[in-house]
């Protein structure tokens, strides 16, 4: 049996802010549709499932991130994630220069949730709490390690 790692799904409060803070990252959109009807309610298991989505990738291509906007049924916030909860709990991205990725998270009014922190000089590397509350792990390899 073959498998390969296609994207994660995140459920965003607005598309286009979260669409916005992954761009300035780096990522590139590939694609943008609404889904709705009987194939979109059985797939996800919900009565009347209609989202706005968007797929971003890295430039060189590979699995993706979907984001998706809820138009029906009600979209429901969730509590902030704690590193300790179960469950899905951060996206990670490598970045080839993590002070311009924070400077590009700060234009946008997101911060780091405490600081960055060295890894055993193999990362330089941060969690950032981004629109919709979505944690995103950023780090930059270091060359030393």
């Amino acid at each position: 049996m073959g498998i390969r790692f296609e994207n994660v799904g995140i459920a965003v409060e607005d598309l286009e802010e979260a669409v916005d803070f992954f761009q300035g990252l780096g990522l590139v959109v590939v694609g943008r549709d609404e889904v709705q009807g009987e194939w979109a309610d059985t797939a996800v298991g919900l009565d009347g499932n209609h989202a706005r989505i968007a797929l971003l990738t890295a430039p060189d291509g590979g699995p993706g991130v979907e984001l998706f906007e809820y138009l029906h049924p009600e979209a429901l916030p969730t509590p902030d994630t704690l590193p300790h909860m179960i469950g899905m709990h951060r996206v990670a991205f490598r970045v080839d220069d993590l002070d311009a990725a924070l400077a590009a998270c700060d234009r946008r009014g997101y911060a780091p949730l405490r600081g960055v922190a060295d890894y055993e000089g193999v990362f330089r590397l941060t969690y950032v709490r981004g629109p919709s509350r979505i944690v995103v792990m950023l780090a930059q390899a270091t060359g030393e390690g």
